[in-house]
């Protein structure tokens, strides 16, 4: 039986995790701690699957609660994503994103020490990346353009200069849809919208390739099953910009697409700069962990299907 510790299991990424590893055939095989800050807001439901309050700024309990479970793998979902918070609560963002890593490393690196060596996959970002030259393979040099991709940047190097067992799953512009969501994403928010008759500006001038949250979770489940070390891109195989996005989007629900206004970014004010171009390229992924990645209209049907179940 493997153990796996996932981190921010209350997030979607965390959610989908659960859901992904208490399915067959993976529900005989792992048994799984979820962990995040506060309650418990997933109801997911199983005898390999337990729930544990942690909060991964607290040193402490991150080391007393890897010391307990003794995991073989730990997935590390929990971030501070908001890239505009990231940028006015620096302090914040520092110790979500980097300091929360360096815990992990160190009650990682307690476990090697007693003789059990815990495999770390962590979650990073296109952000790391300035968005000139996308999208990006798995060698290409970072530059940050915002506090967000800089402190990401610095967990990765973090993992880089530890001597514990660990892999990094860069990944883009994540949707999909889970109870007791704390956010919305691009394809809810363009649906909900249109519904409603507003009108809404989209950026043209922004190129993603966005990443379906089943198809991430399966990708870190992957590397923390086949324990592969290095950096992997993990994402939607799509480069679109978020305003095609919203077109297919509008399509796929039979909703007006002419109240979808094209647009570029010069049009809003936010705190903090976006790369303009990012996305990856997937080959490493493919052909090392067989990571098979849905298309974006594949997303959002499978988006829908779960919409309907909830109704």
């Amino acid at each position: 039986m493997q153990k796996i510790l996932i981190t921010g299991s209350n997030g979607l990424l965390g959610q989908k995790l659960q859901q992904l590893l208490i399915t067959s055939p993976y529900n005989t095989t792992v048994e799984v701690l979820a962990t995040s800050r506060g309650n418990n807001r997933c109801s997911i439901t199983n005898a390999n699957l337990r729930y544990q309050s942690m909060d991964i700024t607290n040193r402490e309990e991150v080391i007393a609660t890897l010391t307990e479970f003794k995991p073989d793998a730990v997935i590390h979902t929990a971030a501070m994503t908001q890239v505009d918070d990231c940028e006015t609560q620096r302090d914040l963002c520092w110790q979500l994103n980097v300091n929360s890593v360096e815990y992990l490393i160190e009650a990682c690196q307690q476990l090697k020490q007693a003789g059990k060596a815990p495999f770390l996959v962590h979650l990073s970002t296109d952000f790391i990346f300035d968005g000139a030259a996308g999208p990006y393979h798995e060698e290409a040099t970072a530059n940050p353009v915002s506090y967000y991709g800089e402190s990401k940047l610095a967990a990765e190097q973090a993992l880089l200069a530890s001597n514990i067992q660990w892999s990094i799953a860069r990944t883009v512009l994540v949707y999909g849809i889970t109870e007791a969501m704390s956010r919305s994403n691009i394809i809810l928010w363009v649906k909900k919208s249109l519904e409603e008759g507003k009108t809404i500006h989209v950026v043209n001038d922004q190129w993603r390739t966005p990443t379906l949250a089943e198809d991430l979770a399966m990708g870190c489940f992957l590397m923390a099953d086949k324990k592969i070390s290095g950096i992997f891109n993990i994402s939607g195989k799509d480069f679109l910009t978020p305003y095609e996005m919203a077109i297919k989007t509008a399509k796929y629900f039979n909703l007006d697409a002419s109240l979808i206004v094209k647009t570029d970014a010069s049009r809003f004010s936010q705190p903090a700069k976006r790369p303009p171009k990012t996305g990856f390229i997937l080959d490493k992924a493919i052909q090392q962990l067989n990571y098979a990645p849905r298309s974006f209209d594949e997303g959002i049907a499978i988006l829908d299907q779960q919409l309907k179940a909830t109704v």
